[in-house]
């Protein structure tokens, strides 16, 4: 292997694995994985989640806190929904959303440990 082409081909035609298709999950799980790591690709997206690891807030508290409209964060929370990063619960007329379980606190953490090496 060489410094200018860092991919180093195999010389003959073999698999090196028994079966490598059968560690590649099917399309029906793929899509849906990049959908979610899509997700996690928008910074507002990964401040708002952090934001709801300490605690549920309002619309207007994690406005204030990450500097931006309300009109802004509700569109990323829609997304953040839709995704099932989060869920929420009414309160009168306030709505407070929280993390929707554990994994989420879980991807956030496995990617920060990864940037920070």
């Amino acid at each position: 292997m060489n410094d200018k082409n860092p991919i180093e081909l195999c010389s003959e035609h073999h698999h090196h694995l028994a079966d490598p298709v059968r560690v590649i999950p099917p399309q029906e799980i793929i899509a849906p994985l990049a959908d979610l790591f899509k997700t996690f690709g928008d910074p507002t997206r990964i401040r708002i989640l952090y934001a709801l690891s300490v605690q549920e807030l309002c619309v207007c508290d994690i406005a204030d806190s990450l500097g931006m409209t309300q009109s802004a964060i509700s569109h990323q929370l829609r997304v953040l929904k839709q995704m099932q990063l989060v869920k929420f619960r009414r309160d009168g007329k306030t709505v407070y959303y929280s993390l929707a379980d554990s994994h989420v606190s879980t991807i956030l953490a496995q990617g920060m440990e990864h940037v920070r090496e």
